[in-house]
């Protein structure tokens, strides 16, 4: 089954020294099928990538070979939904906008949402959406 995917997990594979089950568990899901996430998602990979090359954690190179192995993967960069549905969602669950956009589109679809977000999964469960587990 398709899932959402967030930056949080994505991160995860892309450092060396971290890992989670959570995020082995949507590297291997992506073998079977695909991940969805907001346009968002591109943008806050490439800063975090940025943000850990600035503190040592990773390389330059090493980054741009990360997001060429992203753009292999398949997930799919979808269109996020209303900017009052989101607005609406961060204020009702109390979450940024940027996680309401993730929230929004695990919501439409009905898809499984894959997040280490702590604020985000208390939020999807609130909101019935359920996590890959």
């Amino acid at each position: 089954m398709p899932f959402v995917l967030d930056a949080s997990v994505t991160l995860t594979w892309l450092m060396q020294d971290e890992s989670h089950p959570l995020a082995d568990l949507a590297f291997a899901q992506l073998r079977q099928d695909y991940a969805i996430a907001p346009a968002i998602w591109w943008y806050e990979v490439r800063n975090m990538l940025v943000v850990n090359s600035l503190r040592g954690r990773i390389t330059i190179p090493d980054s741009a070979q990360a997001l060429l192995d992203l753009n292999r993967m398949p997930i799919r960069v979808g269109a996020i939904g209303s900017h009052g549905n989101l607005t609406d969602l961060a204020h009702r669950f109390k979450i940024t906008v940027y996680d309401g956009a993730y929230l929004d589109i695990a919501i439409r679809r009905g898809q499984p949402l894959a997040t280490l977000d702590k604020a985000l999964r208390r939020a999807a469960e609130s909101a019935g959406v359920p996590l890959l587990t």
